[in-house]
């Protein structure tokens, strides 16, 4: 009886090991920071109509997001912010960014760990809507089992620092974030 009951705890032992080590594996992985390198183009609409209307299920809260979670949208939208001009938001109107030390040509992002803290990345769904953006130039690139919105190539990302709709506190923040506009080039005023 005795051995019967240490070897199904070596066993329970054994099994919970590789249970762990598989789990290591894969935040490893998660936190290399690096990505596969290639966009994809991401489905768009021109405009919400109500038979294109995203359902509950494809709607998630895009609130900003706090400790590193990724911020998801289902529109992008062309915005005049005074003292910036045009730039472009997501469907809560919260400003989009990019970083300088990304890359374009291919995709590729490179903030990740406590960057992703400040820097919220911008994850989708299936299909994005569109509003003066030209839908052409958006695309996705992978993030760690998720697609990170892309603008001209570029990665988007929002900036914890903005609370409320149309505040642009990250604008040439370390002078490598900027708002992006709707051509997917980088804001250079600086309000």
């Amino acid at each position: 009886m005795i051995q019967r009951r240490i070897l199904l705890l070596s066993a329970a032992g054994l099994a919970s090991a590789f249970l762990l080590a598989a789990c290591g594996n894969s935040m490893d992985k998660a936190s290399t920071g690096t990505s596969p390198g290639n966009a994809v183009p991401v489905a768009t609409a021109a405009s919400q109509s109500p038979t294109s209307a995203p359902t509950a299920s494809e709607s998630t809260p895009s609130a900003p997001a706090v400790g590193g979670h990724p911020a998801t949208t289902t529109m992008v939208m062309a915005k005049t912010v005074s003292g910036i001009g045009n730039v472009v938001t997501d469907d809560k109107g919260m400003t989009l960014y990019r970083y300088d030390k990304d890359e374009a040509n291919p995709s590729k992002w490179t903030c990740a760990g406590e960057c992703t803290k400040t820097w919220i990345p911008v994850i989708v769904q299936d299909s994005v809507q569109t509003m003066g953006v030209e839908k052409s130039l958006l695309g996705t690139v992978h993030r760690n089992g998720m697609k990170q919105l892309t603008l001209g190539g570029w990665p988007l990302y929002r900036y914890v620092g903005d609370t409320q709709a149309g505040q642009t506190n990250g604008q040439a923040k370390n002078k490598t974030w900027y708002a992006v506009t709707p051509s997917g080039t980088k804001s250079t005023s600086t309000g």
